[in-house]
């Protein structure tokens, strides 16, 4: 269990201290999860951009490329000189050198230095998916040691191979039917992996399939982690659901209170309107 624990301690995003999920790799060869860097970039006032999903090769980089691909024939030496001479990338009006691109600096939450990216920020890194599948075997492997029971099992007990969030409860398949009968509201409940912990149920994005966390004011409409940090809502108004909830609450409950302060007077209208067409009638 030590050395489980000590295991699980290289395999925790030091950002949001879970285990990563698709971690990408640093220039000082430290690890942090996609979403996390974003966010980091975004308080910075940075755009994140989108790193690359496969790891660099020497195959792949304009000096030694791969031979299937076809070569780029070079430059014949007249030719190479004279765009040099005659100031090739350079156009009226811009001098040699003065503009720069403006390279994107991280600050490293592992070593506390601020790491070099590049004018493309997260764009220049790549993918950890030796990490990824750690920590993926990792899962696998911490859900077989920990076998969950059925809890409604008479001993011997029976491993569970299936949950129900409605009731809370691990069954195994003949419980499962047994206490969801065909016929009734409970055989409607449908089944989830079997867990100690149960989660309410959230809303999904059905983009990403990830669950909601936030509120796009702009949009009207739920986001998760990672469309959060698409450039689709750089500068839109988000906040937490439990912030947005809370407003709109209030905003509502102050709207039944106005309504129901003016019933009576409402009532009161209605009765002498009711009064002045009997009396226009006589």
């Amino acid at each position: 269990q030590t050395s489980m624990k000590n295991m699980e301690r290289e395999l925790v995003c030091p950002v949001c201290k879970e285990m990563y999920k698709q971690p990408l790799a640093l220039p000082c060869a430290h690890n942090v999860c996609h979403v996390c860097a974003s966010e980091v970039l975004l308080q910075h006032g940075c755009l994140p951009g989108e790193p690359s999903s496969e790891p660099s090769s020497p195959a792949a980089t304009p000096v030694s490329r791969s031979p299937r691909l076809p070569r780029r024939p070079l430059p014949k030496p007249d030719r190479l000189d004279r765009l040099l001479k005659s100031g090739f990338g350079t156009y009226p009006g811009r001098k040699r050198g003065t503009v720069h691109p403006q390279s994107i600096s991280f600050p490293c939450p592992a070593c506390q230095r601020d790491v070099d990216l590049g004018e493309r920020g997260l764009g220049s890194l790549f993918r950890n998916l030796t990490l990824e599948r750690v920590v993926e075997r990792y899962r696998q492997t911490i859900n077989i040691s920990a076998a969950i029971m059925c809890q409604f099992c008479k001993p011997p007990q029976l491993e569970a191979t299936k949950g129900c969030t409605e009731c809370k409860s691990s069954f195994c398949n003949e419980c499962f039917k047994l206490y969801h009968p065909w016929g009734t509201q409970k055989a409607q409940h449908e089944p989830t992996p079997p867990t100690l912990t149960f989660r309410p149920k959230g809303l999904m994005c059905p983009e990403h399939k990830e669950e909601v966390t936030h509120y796009c004011k702009t949009c009207q409409r739920l986001v998760c982690q990672l469309c959060r940090v698409r450039r689709a809502h750089t500068s839109h108004k988000i906040s937490p659901v439990l912030s947005a909830y809370q407003a709109l609450r209030e905003k509502l409950t102050k709207s039944l209170a106005y309504i129901l302060s003016s019933q009576d007077t409402v009532q009161r209208h209605i009765a002498e309107l009711e009064e002045a067409v009997k009396h226009t009638e006589v």
